[in-house]
């Protein structure tokens, strides 16, 4: 009996810690003012730090991270061109690139979405361990959960039938993933802290990419 494995979805990780020390620096002043922002501080102020993520401005503009962002539209395109797309025809180009840090007392998490219209999502962590959060990707295939079973429980690894994928991060980490998979972040309990890169990429016509 022939095994294929077709409608795979491909998730691509790597360490990359020559970015660690120089995006750590750049970001600290962007999760310093997403703290300051009037209702943040209103809610810290009335309820404390607890349960909160601090979401940054955008950082597509910012040199700082101008290596970084050349290396995953590098990558990002790598990713489409590996999956048969024809990446001649095309260009990539960030549609949004920010930084998120979870509260530094705990309860920071991100409820389960996609990012619609969009073909390549990532993110990158400067600040994790095994004691913090980390992203949970969904099965993606609506048919596949309606007709979900019960899972083997005594064969360690991830199965086939696997309907979430935890990633275990650490300081380094990058991962590179399609927009339409839908995905979370566990809740963080305020252990040790919590960053990470999160952007998201679009594949324009390059006739249209000249206009941009």
């Amino acid at each position: 009996m022939y095994i294929n494995n077709y409608f795979n979805t491909t998730i691509w990780s790597e360490q990359k810690p020559e970015f660690i020390k120089s995006l750590t620096k750049a970001s600290n002043k962007y999760i310093k003012a997403a703290r300051n922002f009037p209702e943040a501080k209103k809610h810290i102020k009335e309820f404390g730090d607890f349960g909160r993520s601090y979401h940054s401005t955008p950082l597509t503009a910012d040199n700082d991270f101008r290596d970084f962002r050349d290396y995953i539209g590098q990558k990002s395109w790598e990713y489409l061109d590996h999956q048969g797309y024809d990446m001649s025809q095309y260009t990539t180009l960030f549609s949004e690139m920010w930084v998120q840090e979870f509260a530094k007392k705990g309860g920071g998490n991100h409820s389960a979405h996609v990012h619609w219209n969009q073909h390549v999502s990532g993110f990158y962590f400067l600040k994790a361990s095994d004691k913090t959060s980390m992203p949970v990707f969904h099965e993606p295939r609506t048919g596949a959960r309606a007709t979900k079973l019960k899972m083997k429980t005594n064969i360690k690894g991830v199965l086939p039938a696997a309907e979430l994928i935890y990633v275990r991060p650490k300081p380094g980490t990058l991962v590179i993933f399609p927009g339409f998979l839908e995905h979370e972040f566990t809740v963080d309990f305020g252990k040790e802290p919590f960053r990470f890169i999160h952007w998201n990429i679009q594949a324009v016509p390059k006739e249209m990419a000249k206009d941009v």
